[in-house]
């Protein structure tokens, strides 16, 4: 996974066509918690972009993607909100 420092780089990736789940303003595990929630209910190969401000999720989200197959394909960090954009694997 590479870093990258700004929410169009994101954009750029198709990131335009994800689904969104917005954690923003949720603690520890709550985020996790929807992610998880969410990435069971859409297809195979979408993207989802998650926006969370807890910084435990800095930690949380990269295991999450490894443990569960999950592709985490970018993250940045801005102004205190961090977002990931994650491409889900057939499961």
């Amino acid at each position: 996974m590479s870093n990258i420092n700004t929410e169009s780089d994101i954009d750029e990736l198709g990131a335009d066509g994800a689904l969104l789940l917005d954690a923003s303003g949720l603690f520890c595990p709550e985020p996790v918690m929807l992610l998880h929630n969410k990435v069971r209910d859409i297809e195979s190969g979408q993207l989802l972009k998650l926006i969370a401000t807890d910084p435990s999720t800095t930690r949380d989200v990269p295991k999450f993607c490894h443990f569960l197959g999950h592709e985490l394909l970018e993250s940045i960090e801005k102004d205190g909100s961090f977002t990931y954009l994650i491409r889900k694997v057939e499961t």
